[in-house]
């Protein structure tokens, strides 16, 4: 998969979970006409659009590479074959599920109860490498921030981790 290569446009069905092996991708939906980031997956992390790939809904997220890619998908019909086979492959698809879930509702409750700074600092914690792969109108989005706020808040918190 090559650099700003679509895996799933807005509006498409995601019949697929994909598991990203190497490089960078951007999930983001559209606002009023504006791609807000939500996330960003590196390296050995799995992905998916649950309510679509649950329901058959349209999509309402679309997932691009930031980077030149490996990833690995498996369709859903593929998948359930899978499941049939070997109870061992539903037992890895849940907790593939479950991984995804927990990310997803980590998300929320951050942008939902922590001030920018806090969840600055968690994204430092967690995922120190999107500063330097990511570029930083990506990073303000998934903050829940302006662009011009994220020098800011860098500043403040740069500032804290120094005193």
């Amino acid at each position: 998969m090559n650099k700003k290569d679509f895996i799933l446009k807005n509006g498409e069905v995601c019949d697929f979970i994909g598991f990203l092996s190497k490089g960078c991708i951007r999930h983001f939906h559209l606002k009023d006409g504006d791609e807000i980031t939500c996330d960003i997956s590196f390296e050995n992390s799995f992905f998916t659009e649950f309510n679509s790939f649950n329901t058959g809904s349209k999509s309402q997220i679309s997932f691009q590479a930031l980077e030149d890619s490996k990833l690995l998908l498996i369709s859903k019909k593929k998948l359930y074959e899978l499941y049939e086979i070997n109870p061992k492959f539903e037992k890895l698809g849940r907790k593939i599920a479950e991984k995804v879930a927990i990310r997803n509702t980590n998300i929320a409750m951050s942008l939902a109860s922590d001030k920018p700074e806090k969840r600055y600092s968690n994204l430092l914690k967690e995922k120190p490498e999107i500063f330097q792969r990511v570029q930083q109108k990506y990073i303000a989005n998934i903050l829940g921030v302006k662009p011009e706020s994220l020098s800011r808040i860098q500043k403040r918190v740069f500032s804290k981790l120094k005193s």
